[in-house]
C-alpha cells in the first residue's frame, strides 16, 4: 500500500525484513498494532517475493503499515530499501520473527521529546523461545552489568569495548541518511558497523536501559548463535576494521586493534576446537597456538598444552565422558 503523502509524517518508522519469516511475522506485526501511542507506520519488506508474506500483510487493512516486494537482497538491502521510502523522523529496525514491547513507541518518543540532541537511542531487550521470556538480556549477554543511563552520551570506545547495541533502535532520518545506512558490507552485524559509523562522525548515541524489544531465540540455539562463524568473523573485523581509515584517535585506534585481536583468537580457538571434533589434532594444536599469541589466555594455552604434549589426551578424556554419561542414564 502506498503511503498518503497528505498525512502528516510519523515520528518513528519501523523497518522490517520478513525474508524466512513467515510463521512469525503476523506476532510482530501485531506486536507493533498494540502500541500504546500511534504515531508510527511500519513498513514490510518480502524480500524474496513470499506470496505468503503478501497474504499475511493483507490481514492487516490499516494505512500505517506498508508492503515493499524485491527479489531478495539480503537484510541490508531490504531495510534500505524501506528507509528509502520511510518518511518518520526516526527509524527503527525490527526483525520480522521479533517483537516490541508494547510501550516501544511511548517510551521512545518520551525520551526523545525529552532529550531533542539525541541522534540514536537505543534500547535493551529479551530474548524468547514460543511466547515466553529467556533472561538475562541483550545487554546483559554481551557482559554489560552496569547502565550507566540515557543521561550518558555514549563515546567510540565504550561502543567497541561493549558493543552491546540492540539492533532494534530510533536512529534521527538525517543521522541514518548521512551514514549510509545498512549498507551491506559488513554482514551479518551490518547495525554495529552502521553504529559504529555513526558514532565516529559525532553524532549523539545514548542507551535507554529498558528491555523494550524482544528477539527470537530456537530450541536448538538457546544462545542465538550465528548460524555461520565464518561469515560473522569476518563482519565484525570488517565492521571495526572500518573505523582505522574514520578516525585518528590513538585511544580509539588501540582499542580496535585490542578488539580484532581478542575476537581473532576466539576465532581461532573456535577453529581448534571444530578440528578435534573431526579428529584432526595438528590442525587444532596449530590455531589453537595462533589463539595463545594473539591473547595469551588460560583457554588457548591449556588446548594448545594438551595438544602439544599428549595429543591423545583430550580423545580419551571426552570418551570418559561419554561412558560416564551412560553410566549416569542407566
Amino acid at each position: 500500500m502506498p503511503a498518503d503523502d497528505s498525512a502528516p509524517p510519523p515520528a518513528l518508522s519501523i523497518l522490517s525484513a520478513a525474508h524466512d519469516a513467515e510463521p512469525h511475522l503476523a506476532e510482530m506485526i501485531e506486536s507493533v498494532l498494540a502500541q500504546t501511542v500511534r504515531d508510527w507506520e511500519l513498513i514490510v519488506v518480502d524480500d524474496g517475493m513470499s506470496d505468503e508474506v503478501v497474504r499475511i500483510v493483507d490481514k492487516y487493512p490499516d494505512d500505517r503499515i506498508r508492503l515493499l516486494r524485491q527479489e531478495y537482497r539480503g537484510l541490508a538491502g531490504a531495510v534500505d530499501a524501506a528507509a528509502a521510502v520511510a518518511r518518520g523522523a526516526y527509524y527503527a529496525v525490527q526483525a520480522g520473527d521479533g517483537r516490541l514491547s508494547p510501550t516501544f513507541c511511548e517510551r521512545i518518543g518520551a525520551v526523545l521529546a525529552e532529550h531533542p540532541e539525541i541522534d540514536v537511542l537505543c534500547v535493551d531487550a529479551l530474548p524468547f523461545t514460543d511466547g515466553e521470556d529467556r533472561p538475562p538480556s541483550f545487554r546483559q549477554r554481551c557482559g554489560i552489568t552496569e547502565e550507566p543511563g540515557v543521561e550518558h552520551r555514549v563515546g567510540l570506545v565504550e561502543v567497541i569495548r561493549h558493543s552491546g547495541l540492540y539492533t532494534t533502535a530510533a536512529v534521527r532520518a538525517s543521522t541514518w541518511r548521512a551514514a549510509g545506512g545498512f549498507r551491506g558490507d559488513a554482514p551479518p552485524v551490518d547495525s554495529l558497523a552502521m553504529c559504529l559509523r555513526i558514532v565516529a562522525a559525532g553524532y549523539d548515541l545514548r542507551v535507554l536501559p529498558e528491555q523494550l524489544g524482544h528477539y527470537r531465540v530456537h530450541q536448538d540455539n538457546p544462545d542465538d548463535a550465528p548460524p555461520d562463524w565464518n561469515t560473522y568473523d569476518a563482519g565484525v573485523q570488517r565492521a571495526f576494521g572500518q573505523l582505522t581509515t574514520l578516525t585518528d584517535d590513538p585511544q580509539v585506534l588501540a582499542e580496535v586493534r585490542r578488539t580484532l585481536r581478542t575476537h581473532r583468537s576466539e576465532s581461532a580457538l573456535r577453529t581448534a576446537r571444530e578440528a578435534l571434533r573431526n579428529s584432526d589434532p595438528s590442525t587444532a594444536r596449530r590455531h589453537a597456538w595462533r589463539a595463545l599469541t594473539l591473547r595469551p589466555a588460560l583457554r588457548p594455552a591449556l588446548l594448545w598444552l594438551v595438544l602439544r604434549v599428549a595429543p591423545g589426551g583430550l580423545g580419551r578424556l571426552k570418551a570418559a565422558k561419554g561412558r560416564l554419561a551412560g553410566l549416569r542414564g542407566r
